[in-house]
């Protein structure tokens, strides 16, 4: 069996995001292989609650990991800080959508990190058993590679055996277009535009970022714009590989294939933080194009950082003259996010800059037919088998695009349907199962490939 030893800032069986992220590989990888998991200690509760198994349980236990698949993992858990409060500062830093302070916080951490590893390693090895592969796994931005890349330049000045390396998924890079910068206003204008360069010059010239990248034997990117940028700079062929996946064996209702025989209304469904990469007043401009679809329903799930930020997107739905369709359900629980994508007709993602987004992958496991734009990690899962994607070139041309095609869709149930069906192929291509099938596959190829 194979041993992997792997680096995750975040972790937390309860959560989505980089948290959810992580656990759903660790906990999947476990049922193949042993791990060893390196995460920050915010959630060291959640984890060993979720590898705990006592003989009184079922076959498995409440997060549906068998007795033996509990023992396989193994955490080890380094705070953010050198005290509780700079430990909780640096974290609301980084759940906040951070600062570009939280970077210099992280790599001392990672420093931490690798001691952990080299001690992790050097225990393994002395139990005549060894670490087969180390995974960088997230955070997922490519800014702050992580420093396990030290292990092997160690154990080659020292005449041992290095260890299969692997980085990803990754992301981080790419930019927004420029008309959708403009429309953000001067200063989100020129953050984006000085983060637009950084990128660029922090992908090519930053030391650890580039002794990782040609570290590692094995690059996976959650982007097709993070593939371009590495075979761009360093002629590197990485491999699409996204961050999250469809949950396997999901029981859904049959009555939820039928919604669309209803007429009588017609349901879109937007989800996300309001914030402006989301482009939620995209969204509702494009529905005030079409505001005149007989029993058109606009369901709104999420909210802004600040009571102020969710009550400028109430309003500007009130300026735009859509309130009577606009259904507002603030922050609500996964489950109910479920239950009305079970309900919706077509669930419309306008965001502009981010990973593949999980969001995407519950609607295609609710068999929820997707309308967004043709970019990030998100451009290659929907095709036109399960939805409709439109170029991200400028704002005017998207709220005349979507509302087109939204249009289109309320008056053609049968489309609909067809995409609705074509969801379940969808899930099965983007499965969890698949996913790490794939990702054992290139942990056995490297540690032959190390061993022969």
């Amino acid at each position: 069996m194979l041993r992997i030893l792997i680096n995750a800032y975040a972790c937390c069986p309860d959560m989505g995001s980089e948290q959810g992220m992580a656990w759903n590989f660790i906990s999947r990888i476990a049922k193949f292989c042993e791990v060893f998991v390196i995460t920050e200690s915010e959630y060291k509760d959640a984890n060993l609650a979720a590898i705990s198994y006592t003989e009184d349980m079922a076959s498995v236990n409440e997060y549906g990991l068998s007795r033996i698949e509990c023992e396989r993992i193994h955490f080890c858990f380094i705070p953010a800080g050198n005290s509780e409060e700079e430990t909780q500062k640096i974290r609301t830093m980084c759940w906040n959508q951070g600062t570009w302070a939280f970077y210099f916080y992280y790599s001392r951490w990672q420093m931490r990190a690798l001691s952990a590893a080299r001690e992790i390693i050097e225990s393994a090895e002395a139990s005549s058993s060894g670490i087969d592969v180390m995974h960088q796994l997230n955070m997922a931005g490519f800014r702050e590679p992580g420093m396990l890349y030290k292990i092997n330049e160690e154990r080659l000045s020292e005449g041992i055996k290095p260890i299969p390396l692997v980085w990803g998924p990754m992301t981080g890079y790419g930019s927004i277009p420029f008309r959708f910068m403009i429309k953000g206003g001067l200063k989100f204008t020129a953050f984006y535009s000085i983060k637009n360069i950084l990128n660029d010059i922090q992908l090519m010239f930053h030391p650890r970022v580039r002794k990782m990248i040609k570290a590692s034997d094995k690059l996976l990117c959650a982007t097709p714009e993070m593939r371009k940028g590495l075979k761009r700079y360093y002629g590197i062929d990485a491999e699409q590989f996204n961050e999250t996946a469809c949950n396997d064996n999901r029981e859904v209702k049959p009555t939820i294939r039928k919604r669309f025989d209803d007429t009588t209304h017609f349901k879109i469904l937007w989800v996300g933080r309001f914030i402006y990469t989301k482009q939620l007043d995209l969204a509702i401009e494009t529905i005030s194009r079409i505001k005149d679809i007989p029993g058109l329903e606009f369901h709104i799930v999420g909210r802004g950082f600040t009571d102020a930020e969710t009550e400028h997107y109430r309003q500007y739905a009130e300026n735009c003259g859509i309130n009577d369709v606009c259904i507002w359900h603030g922050q609500i629980p996964n489950s109910e996010v479920h239950r009305i994508m079970q309900e919706s007709h077509v669930f419309f993602f306008s965001s502009i800059f981010e990973a593949t987004s999980t969001v995407i992958l519950e609607a295609i496991q609710n068999y929820l037919p997707i309308v967004c734009f043709d970019r990030c990690g998100f451009g290659p899962i929907v095709d036109s088998e399960i939805g409709i994607k439109i170029p991200c070139s400028s704002p005017s041309h998207a709220v005349s695009a979507f509302a087109k095609n939204l249009r289109m869709l309320s008056e053609n149930r049968n489309l609909l349907s067809s995409m609705s069906e074509h969801c379940k192929e969808k899930q099965i291509e983007l499965s969890w199962t698949l996913k790490i099938e794939r990702l054992i596959e290139i942990y056995s190829d490297l540690s032959e490939r190390y061993t022969s």
